[in-house]
């Protein structure tokens, strides 16, 4: 709060000084802080400004991914649950695999075939075939269960990629900034010893220098903060509609194969 209040004092002291002497007033402007700055509290801002700007890039594709994929899930379910073989559920994968049931589904399916293709042709006492009598029969339900397990894993995988990332800048641009901050505060100092007075002249430069990159630290963590907390709710959302799908593909498999 004193170093706040100092602050305030030099921008007014500095505010006077302008509209009264024609003598030259060190600025508080942004833009000139930031020129002026020194060479440590620059490549912070430079640092941040870069972890602020891959961090939005990561929302924005993040966003735009798991739009598309509720869209696309949503589609996938109406087929699914309209179609009465799985086969014509299978047709309409190519154009929906943004969906990560369709994942789940291909999985499952591919899984189905192997055991359904490998099961034994029905023979007679003489040990010769004979013409399929029933329908076909899983050997494993629970290898059924074990592939969607495993491609629940992958999707969930894919829809997480880079979201970490978010993480980090909300964990570590507080600390970058701080750094640039007590940089400054380090400068302000020198100043004063430098010049071997305490003016607030001498004295703000450096604390607005310094407060610039705590700033510019919150700016980058905040929205970080936020969208990772979003994303990955969404991502808990899908993970919750990809169990829901698995058991729904087990009990039909279970009703049609064993």
């Amino acid at each position: 709060m004193r170093l706040l209040g100092i602050l305030a004092l030099a921008l007014q002291d500095q505010a006077i000084t302008t509209g009264s002497s024609s003598g030259p007033a060190a600025s508080t402007d942004i833009v000139s802080l930031v020129a002026n700055a020194s060479h440590i509290v620059q490549a912070v801002l430079l640092a941040l400004l870069a972890f602020s700007a891959m961090s939005w890039g990561i929302i924005v594709f993040k966003k735009m991914q798991l739009s598309r994929a509720a869209r696309q899930t949503s589609a996938f379910l109406d087929a699914f649950r309209k179609s009465s073989r799985f086969s014509e559920v299978q047709s309409v994968c190519g154009n929906l695999s943004a969906s990560p049931l369709v994942g789940l589904f291909l999985a499952g399916y591919q899984e189905l075939n192997a055991q359904l293709r490998a099961a034994p042709a029905p023979t007679d006492a003489s040990g010769k075939p004979v013409t399929p009598a029933g329908r076909p029969t899983l050997k494993s339900l629970d290898a059924v269960d074990r592939s969607l397990l495993r491609a629940s894993t992958t999707e969930i995988a894919k829809l997480e990629q880079r979201v970490s990332f978010l993480a980090t800048t909300a964990s570590i641009t507080p600390y970058i900034g701080l750094f640039g901050t007590v940089w400054g505060i380090m400068t302000s100092f020198q100043s004063i010893a430098a010049a071997g007075s305490t003016s607030l002249n001498v004295v703000a430069p450096g604390i607005a220098e310094a407060l610039v990159t705590t700033a510019a630290g919150l700016f980058a963590a905040i929205p970080a903060v936020y969208f990772y907390n979003d994303i990955t709710g969404g991502v808990k959302a899908f993970a919750g509609q990809m169990d829901d799908f698995s058991m729904e593909f087990l009990t039909i498999a279970e009703r049609n194969f064993t």
